[in-house]
């Protein structure tokens, strides 16, 4: 039985190269995001061309109406679903001091970032829980894609943070409440990756990375976070639930 894989966010940036990576890997995918169909064709066709399935699940998982059919789709599309990959998220539309941020910023980068995650885990938690009590070899797990502004401060965008630090106690929960099922929760921190969402920023990092900021002189790119994400989404650390995998580059490394 092939595997199947939930990738929400998965159409442009770090989605897409999580996608391509479980493609090559020989992942049916069910691609969630937001945009029109029309618009997604062309990534849909890029993944198929790699000999796989790949069905498009429009939904915001900030909806709870659109997370139940975002669930609901994969299985009627697919049959079945073993990975879901909670990548979907979004930065503040304006960078702002946290002396003069706005409660809607912060309640819309809660809603997508931190509580749709938290609530399409629960959906696919219970649907796997039913999995393995009718198998228990059913290969499965959980990833979470955050970032080092869990731990690193950005006051500019405080809110990012919070959301990102909650995912972060969210592997840890998830791991907890499914370790008696055997269902592995992992998350995964890039640093900076090039990305649609960093390109405002690109010079301001391209002189950080010139003055040291990572101990790899580059960019992070989205398939760099896919290779990890496909690492763990083949079984490859079975006994690692609840832990994170750095994608920095050595940029958190405390150095003196």
């Amino acid at each position: 039985m092939k595997q199947i894989a939930l990738i929400t966010g998965g159409t442009r940036g770090i989605g897409l190269g999580i996608a391509k990576e479980l493609a090559k890997a020989g992942f049916d995918l069910a691609i969630n995001g937001v945009r029109e169909r029309e618009s997604v064709q062309p990534v849909l066709d890029e993944l198929t061309s790699f000999n796989i399935k790949a069905e498009y699940v429009q939904g915001n998982i900030a909806d709870k109406k659109e997370r139940e059919n975002i669930l609901q789709s994969v299985i009627n599309k697919f049959g079945h679903l073993n990975v879901l990959v909670n990548n979907a998220g979004v930065a503040p539309k304006e960078r702002k001091d946290i002396l003069d941020a706005t409660e809607e910023s912060f309640d819309h980068l809660i809603n997508v970032n931190l509580k749709g995650p938290y609530f399409l885990t629960q959906q696919v938690a219970g649907y796997l829980i039913e999995k393995k009590k009718e198998d228990s070899n059913y290969p499965c797990c959980i990833i979470n894609i955050s970032s080092i502004s869990a731990t690193v401060a950005s006051v500019n965008r405080g809110e990012y943070c919070i959301s990102k630090a909650g995912i972060a106690m969210a592997t840890k929960l998830w791991a907890t409440r499914l370790g008696e099922y055997n269902i592995p929760v992992y998350e995964v921190q890039p640093g900076i990756i090039k990305t649609d969402m960093t390109a405002a920023v690109s010079e301001k990092y391209d002189k950080l990375f010139a003055a040291g900021l990572a101990l790899q002189n580059r960019w992070g790119l989205p398939e760099d976070v896919g290779k990890a994400v496909k690492a763990l989404a083949s079984g490859n650390f079975p006994y690692s639930t609840g832990q994170v995998i750095m994608v920095d580059g050595g940029q958190t490394v405390e150095r003196l």
